[in-house]
């Protein structure tokens, strides 16, 4: 089964370093890991750097990989060209760095794929001509179709509506459980970390600060330390962990309510 570990990454852009010494414990395939952090706390450049879009420090080390080419990468914008149909994007994401020649087994995936997510409709569809949402439905369906072992994803919930979010983080859940996939995935929605992660990494100001059971690393303190808040956790009727914002902290004094004036 597939691995990975950093060993005290480190990545920035020009002269501006961003993340620092960055390490962890062995991550194993059938794990939903979710990433955490405030903005600008490091996330898109330690995906960036894992999937080697960056140079720097320390080594990322991929155990039990079955290819050459283990590791998907969903950015939050994926980059291709809105003249694409939503077909031709997933197809051309499932070639790259393959041969050139397309099989009939590729066309299986792509409509397997589509099918998977839900969103076979859109399949004549350019790119440009979808909401954001469904964009971020397809990112997820281009990295999918590269049939990886590890795959990063950069906030794919940010512009889906709260079914697709469920939809898609239960997808992941089925995945990593039936497949053995590693799945990495930066929420800013801590009650989906807490729902569907094993395992939760929380970046601050360019360090991991925390990197084990999600249930151990979200805890009121954290989320003091790193978003701000005063928050509880606590169990829903149906005995699963959900988190309760009692306010925001104003630095200078007490806690300001979320619900007040």
């Amino acid at each position: 089964m597939v691995s990975l570990r950093l060993d005290d990454i480190s990545a920035g852009y020009a002269s501006r370093p961003v993340i620092a010494g960055v390490s962890t414990p062995e991550l194993r395939g059938g794990q939903v890991v979710a990433l955490l952090g405030a903005n600008a706390a490091g996330k898109s450049t330690l995906f960036r750097r894992i999937f080697g879009l960056l140079s720097g420090g320390g080594q990322v080390r991929i155990d039990g990989a079955a290819s050459a080419r283990p590791v998907a990468y969903m950015p939050q914008d994926n980059g291709a060209r809105p003249v694409l149909s939503v077909y031709e994007s997933v197809l051309l994401a499932r070639m790259q760095g393959r041969r050139l020649k397309v099989f009939d087994e590729d066309h299986a995936k792509v409509e397997e794929i589509l099918s998977l997510l839900g969103v076979t409709h859109l399949r004549g569809r350019n790119l440009g001509d979808l909401s954001g949402g469904q964009r971020q439905m397809v990112g997820a369906a281009q990295a999918l179709a590269q049939d990886p072992q590890i795959l990063l994803l950069d906030e794919p919930t940010s512009a889906l509506d709260l079914s697709h979010q469920i939809d898609l983080l239960s997808l992941l859940r089925r995945l990593a459980d039936e497949q053995g996939l590693l799945v990495i995935v930066a929420l800013h929605d801590l009650g989906h970390a807490l729902r569907f992660a094993d395992a939760a990494m929380v970046l601050h100001r360019g360090s991991l600060i925390a990197c084990g059971p999600t249930a151990e690393v979200i805890t009121p303190d954290l989320l003091r330390e790193v978003f701000e808040v005063t928050a509880r956790i606590e169990p829903c009727t149906k005995g699963h962990p959900q988190l309760i914002v009692d306010g925001r902290i104003d630095m200078s004094g007490p806690a300001v309510s979320a619900f007040a004036g």
